[in-house]
């Protein structure tokens, strides 16, 4: 249940007025951790005290009282709204080839999105678009076993970590993995495959161990996949030791109840991370024919999974794509995929492009450094995104302000293990429009530029 209150809080200035919510939802990790209680200091910045996540301390810093006076502006000179809609318009009317990047935003935004980006022929990347075609691709050739983070935290007795420290990049993992778990589960042991124990893991409550920690992901995969199959180690004539060691990993992974194996694809080194997760998934099916076990990939940061399950729920294909716009030519499809020509940073150093949409509602993310300086770009992003854009390029820049998805407008978000759609609520008021709002209102601006066309 989401509550919030109005009362004096230590989380802002001495003596500072704040509204408290508790039993928020944290937008800044495909975690969505949702047992927090935010407050918001008289002025206009916002604080979790009792949740110790450097991830979610770093973002609120980003959150102030100038966010209700941010304006949107025209190559950097601050204008009213409907004047850089206006803008706007003209520059996706006037675009044959259109990209829309970042894509940071929530499942509103991407439906607005989509919708718009049929108007104007738009291709439709994300942000963390490599990390997802990567999944994607392993997906379409392979199949996968998946499970969930209450499977992990009621079923599970052994975690496979691979190739990752997830701490790293999700503070609160074992927290919201493990937590308090049922008393038939037993003691939960942890394995950490080419890389090293994570440092967060409290060892007082699991055991944990490193297995092979430096050794090359695609030799490894290979060995561990043969063994899987039945070959011996003596077959293999590994005079490294690893086929012994992967043996007996493998001897623990029979043993075990439930095991899942955690990965993280943006971690993966590329460009071939597809042949990594598809090697992992014939594993993780290999040990599926005699015990259970499933993959927990984490990823989908900046709205990244929920971006992809609505585009693919919208067009029948996840990004990337080209969505094709009314009265195009007989020979062009209606929907076109492919997860490499339509990769952001190929579109951009090939010059492919001739005007950029970038959405960036989560943090201030900067325009890519390989966009044509040339082109003409339009901003939907973070308050603070204002200081990095407009003068100082040659092209066209429009920039206009947008609320966060659970800092200033309500939204929903798909969890990292893509089951469960999380519901946000605003933290706070600055008065910012959505992505949403703002993509439907430049959709009608296109709308009424063909009508208005001879």
């Amino acid at each position: 249940m989401h509550r919030s209150s109005t009362h004096p809080s230590s989380a802002g200035q001495t003596g500072a007025s704040a509204s408290v919510t508790s039993d928020w939802t944290c937008p800044f990790c495909p975690l969505l951790c949702d047992d927090i209680t935010a407050g918001v200091n008289s002025d206009g910045s916002l604080s979790a005290p009792a949740t110790h996540c450097p991830r979610l301390a770093g973002a609120l810093t980003l959150y102030g009282a100038a966010d209700a006076s941010c304006k949107a502006s025209i190559d950097g000179q601050e204008t009213d709204l409907d004047t850089a809609l206006a803008r706007a318009v003209d520059i996706l009317s006037g675009a044959r080839r259109p990209l829309f990047g970042g894509m940071a935003t929530d499942i509103a935004g991407a439906r607005a999105l989509y919708a718009l980006a049929a108007g104007c022929g738009a291709i439709v990347d994300h942000l963390h678009g490599d990390a997802l075609v990567a999944s994607t691709l392993a997906l379409q050739d392979r199949g996968a076993f998946f499970t969930t983070l209450s499977e992990v935290r009621a079923r599970a007795d052994l975690v496979v970590v691979f190739a990752c420290q997830p701490s790293a990049r999700y503070p609160r993992f074992y927290e919201r993995a493990f937590g308090a778990t049922d008393s038939d589960v037993p003691a939960r042991t942890l394995k950490f495959v080419a890389c090293e124990i994570d440092p967060a893991v409290n060892t007082g409550d699991h055991v944990s161990a490193s297995v092979l920690g430096n050794a090359d992901l695609f030799d490894l995969l290979a060995l561990w996949s043969a063994l899987l199959e039945g070959r011996s180690v003596e077959a293999l004539h590994d005079g490294s030791g690893t086929a012994r060691e992967l043996a007996t990993l493998n001897e623990a992974i029979h043993a075990a109840r439930y095991t899942v194996f955690v990965y993280e694809p943006g971690a993966l080194p590329g460009p071939h991370a597809a042949l990594l997760i598809e090697a992992l998934n014939r594993i993780i099916k290999a040990v599926n024919r005699t015990s259970r076990a499933g993959g927990l990939p984490l990823g989908g940061d900046d709205g990244a999974l929920s971006v992809n399950q609505t585009i693919t729920w919208l067009s029948g294909f996840p990004l990337r794509i080209r969505v094709g716009m009314p009265g195009r030519l007989a020979e062009q499809p209606s929907l076109e995929y492919d997860p490499t020509r339509f990769r952001t940073g190929s579109l951009l150093a090939d010059r492919e492009i001739d005007a950029l949409l970038w959405i960036s509602s989560f943090s201030p993310q900067p325009l890519p450094d390989t966009l044509d300086p040339d082109v003409p770009a339009i901003v939907l992003g973070h308050p603070a995104t204002a200081a990095t854009v407009g003068s100082a390029r040659r092209g066209p820049t429009v920039f206009v302000p947008v609320a966060t998805p659970g800092i200033d407008s309500g939204g929903h978000l798909f969890r990292t293990d893509s089951t469960v759609v999380v519901p946000l609520f605003a933290a706070r008021d600055a008065g910012l429009p959505t992505v949403a709002t703002i993509a439907a209102r430049l959709a009608e601006g296109l709308n009424d530029v063909k009508r208005s066309a001879p």
